[in-house]
This record gives structure tokens, sequence and C-alpha cells, in this order.
């Protein structure tokens, strides 16, 4: 079984009126293998007549980011020509690859009203041979991502296999993604971790790993081995993900992750030369 090595507590890094905490990258963690960064935003309730989330257009290259909606609704358009409104319990996948300029914003009826938000987004490696791949987007919503229940927790398969079933969402690279609700007295087990990065957030809730109590707001690093199980005592959330190591060099500067300082010369003088085009705002 996996041990836990060390606990990192997420910081507080709020964006405007938008509750953010990151616990990676952040002091003494700079990623988990494959796994670049993490913002958890919210919980909160906005009220009516808000202006909603901050993010406008902006560019990315050289990575994937995957966003999941706890609570809330969130637009998306970007320069490729992809457009979505994805509600409570759904997935944005976006492959940013070769580059393009992208929007996640409240959709017009949210900054009308109101209500709670929460939501996950986690930053994945590319390796080198795919940094410049067409860019991709994948919008599901909850109805289309399998819950598989088990022992007091449910597993929300978003991409990867668990139990004989497929997740909803492709991944380019094999990566395993889900989040899995816990009631207390429940317990969940994942296998065939040797040898892959493994990342565990607890969103929501006290989780327990190896006799190790994961406070919410805390990323659980993990030591070698095979498998893992999570426990809860109450009611929890967490984020839990594994890939395949990528062995080579990152370098990340703002929105672009790379394998050297060049090309992130490049992919700012790309994206200032308009190659990586314009994302129109989602009304709705």
């Amino acid at each position: 079984m996996r041990p836990v090595q060390r606990l990192h507590s997420a910081y507080r890094d709020d964006i405007g009126d938008l509750v953010t905490r990151r616990p990676v990258p952040g002091p003494g963690l700079d990623r988990v293998g494959a796994f670049l960064f993490l913002n958890h935003h919210g919980p909160q309730t906005y009220p009516p007549h808000n202006r909603g989330l901050p993010f406008g257009p902006h560019p990315h290259r050289g990575f994937e980011t995957v966003t999941f909606i706890l609570e809330g609704e969130l637009a998306h358009t970007d320069s490729a020509g992809h457009e979505s409104i994805i509600r409570e319990g759904g997935v944005q996948w976006m492959t940013a690859g070769s580059g393009l300029v992208h929007a996640e914003i409240s959709p017009d009826g949210f900054k009308r009203t109101g209500g709670p938000l929460e939501i996950l987004q986690l930053w994945v490696n590319l390796p080198a041979r795919l940094k410049m791949c067409a860019p991709r987007y994948v919008g599901v919503q909850a109805d289309a991502i399998r819950a598989i229940p088990g022992e007091g927790a449910t597993v929300h398969l978003v991409s990867g296999a668990y139990r004989g079933e497929a997740g909803a969402i492709e991944s380019l690279t094999g990566v395993f993604l889900s989040w899995v609700e816990i009631a207390a007295g429940g317990r969940v087990t994942f296998e065939g971790l040797r040898g892959r990065d493994v990342f565990l957030y607890g969103a929501r809730g006290a989780i327990e790993v190896g006799g190790t109590l994961v406070p919410a707001f805390t990323l659980a690093e993990l030591g070698e081995g095979d498998a893992v199980t999570i426990e809860a005592h109450e009611p929890a959330l967490f984020l839990f993900g594994h890939a395949e190591p990528i062995d080579e060099p990152v370098v990340a500067h703002g929105p672009f992750v790379m394998n050297s300082v060049a090309e992130i010369h490049q992919a700012y003088a790309d994206y200032q030369a308009g190659i990586f085009g314009v994302a129109e705002i989602v009304r709705g």
C-alpha cells in the first residue's frame, strides 16, 4: 500500500472576490509528476447581480486543463471554436496542445441570480511528442459521467478504467481522473498504481490514508506501492488521479508549459503574433 509521505496544505490566494486555494505548486512541492497545478475555487455563494468568474480570454500551450465543476456552472469558449456551458457535476477537459486562447467565465444567468460555486482546476502535463498537437476540448455534463458505487463511496469516473468501467473522456496519455464522494465509515481502494504518478487532494471533509488523517484543503504526497485505500470518518470528497511519469524537463512560465526556455519564448512570440487566435465570450 502507498503510505502518506507528506501533507501539503493549500494556501489562500484569492483572485478578487473569488476564494482560491492552491496546494500545488507551493512551498515544498513544485509538482506531483505529471500533475502540475491545482486551483480550488470556492466553496462560496455568489449574490445576485455578481460579476462572476474573472477568467477572460487568455492563452495556453503545452499541457491540458481539467476542470471539475462541483457546484455552480462554467461557460467555456476558445479560439479553436469550442463552446459550452457545463453545470454541477460536469467536467471540462481542454488540451491546449500547440496553443489556443480560451475563456472560463460565469454565464449571464449565473451572474443575474447568483448561487453556490465550487470548482477544481487541474493542469496535466503533456510529453514533448504531444505538446504541439492540435488543440482539443471535451465538455461533459454530470449525467455522462459514470458514478460507480462501492463500500460507502461513489467514484465519479472521468477518464481511465475502474472496476471494468470506462471513463467519459479518453485521455491522450492514459491519465486516470476521478472525484470520489465518501460517507462516514466508507472506504475505497485503487490498485495498479506501481510506477505511476498519484494525485490525491482532499476537497471536503477529512479522509484517512494508511492511518494518516488528511484534512480538507490538503494534498497527500504518497510513497511507492501498488495500491491505496482511502477511508472516511465523516462525509468527504476528494480528487484522485494517476498518470504515467513524463521523464522530461519541465519549464513553466505563466500560461505555458514546455521543455525549454527557448520554447517558452517561442510560445509568447506566437501568442503575440496572433497565431493562437481569438476566443469569443460565451453568453447564456
